[in-house]
């Protein structure tokens, strides 16, 4: 799936028609498995590019291809690849083919304002996508945004980063809205009357998250019997379940990602602890069950877009990416999809692959159809959209509720 750039297999190359540059096929991965590589083919077998000789529109991607939130990083990254494969196949944007060129955060801190100068110093990018953590993205878009360049973030939820400034803008909803909607789901659906907190100290996306949470608990009267915190990475969180299961809470709200979050699951089993527990959107990925295997069956956590989603636009990018990538896609896939495609469409309309145009197209966006949904830029540059619950049940992450803003 990933071939390094330095060693691209002439014959893959000429089968696509190219004997420059393996760059010009569309897509440049650095870092997936060291610093510099090549991904795949942005254009099918046997398509003709009338326009190769066209200059490439350079587009830059920073995401978590490895580490602690690879799945988050690599599932948003096929979004990423599949849509930039569509459109060069299709004949580019206004004829011109686009180049994504992909850093890796490898999930660490401090690591996306490195990559993010290099794409903008070195690649001279009109545009980027990402980062899908809040932390990481928090890190690198104040970068693009003294430099001018936008950013668009898949899955950062934290109203911090489009505070940032007015080339930020992101595609999925916020934490108040998630933190809102979960709390008041506990309250309104489960019956909710105790709560216990577990979070991330170290996460700007966790500590945000129970706030919001917090904060529509005491409005609605639900008691917080208990709140613990942890550092991202552990492994051992049975000190903090315990003293939660103590408090006797009728559910736990652990905003963290799948790798942390599928631990906490199955030790919170193991100790008896077989309340509901709730999340964030940062719960989505196949690894969440894989870590935890049946104790993850009863979480409940929003998602972005629903494979159940019986739309014939959400149907046909299942059947496409299923097709493409031999599994189906997670929330962050799509939006992957729809942020690459948001760019490419402001390039349209706003007529320019300059990066002041771009910004000032996208912050003009109305009735965008995404994948995720209908997104529409608000005056802070924040995507207002549904979200979606899910249930674990049997290992599958099943559709229960859709929350309009």
């Amino acid at each position: 799936m990933f071939v390094p750039n330095r060693y691209f297999p002439p014959p893959i190359s000429q089968l696509l028609g190219f004997s420059a540059s393996p760059r010009l096929c569309g897509l440049s991965l650095r870092g997936f498995f060291g610093r510099s590589f090549f991904l795949g083919a942005v254009l099918a077998l046997g398509v003709s590019w009338a326009g190769a000789a066209a200059e490439p529109i350079r587009i830059g991607e920073f995401s978590s291809l490895t580490g602690r939130e690879a799945g988050l990083g690599q599932y948003t990254h096929m979004g990423v690849q599949m849509a930039v494969e569509e459109i060069n196949a299709a004949g580019g944007v206004d004829g011109r083919p686009l180049l994504v060129l992909a850093e890796d955060t490898q999930s660490k801190a401090g690591e996306a304002a490195t990559v993010v100068r290099k794409l903008i110093t070195r690649d001279h990018v009109v545009a980027i996508v990402g980062e899908g953590a809040s932390g990481r993205c928090l890190e690198g878009a104040p970068i693009a945004q003294r430099a001018g360049i936008p950013v668009v973030s898949p899955a950062a939820t934290n109203p911090k980063v489009t505070e940032i400034g007015d080339c930020i803008f992101r595609v999925c909803f916020t934490d108040p809205f998630q933190g809102t909607v979960m709390a008041k789901f506990a309250h309104e659906t489960l019956k909710v009357r105790r709560v216990g907190v577990l979070s991330d100290v170290a996460s700007s996306y966790s500590l945000g998250l129970a706030g919001f949470f917090r904060q529509r608990c005491i409005v609605d009267g639900v008691e917080l019997v208990g709140e613990q915190k942890f550092s991202g990475g552990d492994k051992d969180y049975r000190a903090q379940l315990t003293a939660l299961k103590a408090a006797r809470p009728d559910a736990l709200f652990v905003p963290a990602y799948y790798g942390d979050a599928g631990l906490i699951l199955l030790q919170a089993r193991q100790l008896g602890l077989t309340v509901p527990v709730l999340g964030g959107d940062g719960f989505e990925a196949p690894e969440l069950v894989q870590i935890a295997g049946a104790a993850a069956d009863g979480a409940f956590f929003p998602v972005h877009f629903s494979t159940s989603d019986t739309s014939p636009r959400s149907r046909s990018f299942i059947a496409r990416y299923t097709q493409r990538w031999n599994k189906a896609p997670t929330g962050v896939s799509a939006l992957g999809y729809d942020a690459l495609n948001l760019i490419a469409d402001a390039i349209r309309r706003g007529k320019s692959a300059e990066p002041k145009a771009i910004r000032t197209a996208l912050a003009g966006t109305t009735g965008f159809e995404g994948i995720t949904g209908r997104i529409a830029m608000d005056s802070e540059r924040n995507a207002r959209k549904p979200a979606s619950i899910v249930r674990v049940e049997g290992g599958q992450f099943r559709f229960l509720q859709s929350v309009a803003p």
